[in-house]
């Protein structure tokens, strides 16, 4: 088991160190957070081991599990490493492209590996349909959600967009060519709604938009390719596949076909993957166990941790 210590006591903090404790890949050793009050109160609370400084809780530890706010997200990662520790970092990776490159100089520096925490990649929405997204050219991404405090330090592109953003580039092999974006900052500093549009060098078009002042959440994304419609709906953990295939020489009665100016006919099928429930935090958490004791590529790395922001940075740039 790898020895675990989470930085940041905060909501999902606590989430973190529940599922750690849970887990049968890392062994708990404790947790710091910079509020003495709120540390003892998760201590007393849960019974984890609160440290009194960053320090002493790296030197117990392989993992370093940072759930930090974003602005500290550098320089937790940079003693945790330093000193030798793999690190688990939520996403974004930091606050800046420099901050991140730092990082993933100063992990293969010392030979350490480095997951981001874009959780939905492990979403079983996402997960049940991954390997049928096959060169899509068009994607359309909705991620809205209702009014919280907290995540407002950052513009929305880095609160929530930045999610699609990762899987777009998980699913298209191309370079980014061109973004154009806007957003309206409502009740924040940052802007609170934004709507971009990326487009790729295979002629890929993503238009993506996030707000996080909507009525209602909703987190949709939807991809088009040759042949086929894919829909995943990453809040209701629901997938659809809709293929376009040549029309049968003798169709079922209720076979759904449509025909071009050309005369071509197709016939459209439905599926629905199974969606199995999980838990995409632990999954998250525990595949980058596995990649640490196989030695292998995190599914999330940081390189790719890094690209995702790259791109979330252009957008603001756009504003």
């Amino acid at each position: 088991m790898l020895k675990a210590g989470v930085l940041g006591a905060g909501h999902l903090g606590k989430i973190h160190l529940k599922l750690l404790q849970q887990s049968k890949k890392y062994d708990l050793i404790g947790f710091y957070d910079p509020s003495k009050e709120n540390a003892q109160k998760v201590s007393e609370a849960f019974g984890y081991r609160a440290f009194s400084n960053i320090e002493d809780l790296i030197k117990e530890v392989d993992v370093v599990d940072i759930v930090t706010p974003t602005l500290s997200h550098f320089d937790c990662a940079k003693q945790a490493i330093e000193k030798g520790c793999h690190i688990f970092i939520e996403k974004p990776i930091t606050k800046t492209v420099i901050e991140a490159e730092a990082i993933r100089t100063l992990a293969s520096q010392k030979h350490v590996m480095g997951q981001v925490g874009h959780v939905e990649r492990f979403n079983p929405a996402f997960t049940a349909v991954n390997d049928k997204i096959d060169s899509p050219m068009f994607i359309e991404c909705h991620r809205l959600a209702e009014f919280n405090p907290r995540g407002t330090d950052v513009p929305v592109v880095l609160d929530l967009m930045i999610h699609d953003i990762d899987i777009i580039l998980s699913v298209v092999d191309s370079p980014v060519k061109n973004v154009h974006a806007s957003g309206v900052s409502v009740i924040s500093e940052t802007p609170d709604i934004a709507n971009a549009r990326i487009e790729f060098e295979n002629g890929c078009v993503a238009n993506l938009t996030a707000s996080r002042i909507s009525m209602k959440n909703m987190r949709k994304s939807r991809f088009f390719q040759k042949d086929a419609y894919i829909s995943v709906d990453f809040l209701e953990k629901k997938s659809e596949i809709v293929r376009m295939k040549d029309v049968p020489n003798q169709p079922d009665e209720f076979a759904m076909i449509l025909q071009n100016a050309e005369g071509v006919k197709k016939q459209i099928y439905f599926d629905n993957p199974e969606v199995t429930p999980n838990n995409a935090i632990l999954d998250e958490l525990e595949s980058f166990a596995n990649a640490i004791e196989n030695n292998t590529t995190p599914i999330v790395s940081l390189r790719q941790g890094t690209n995702a922001l790259r791109i979330a940075q252009r957008i603001i740039d756009c504003f």
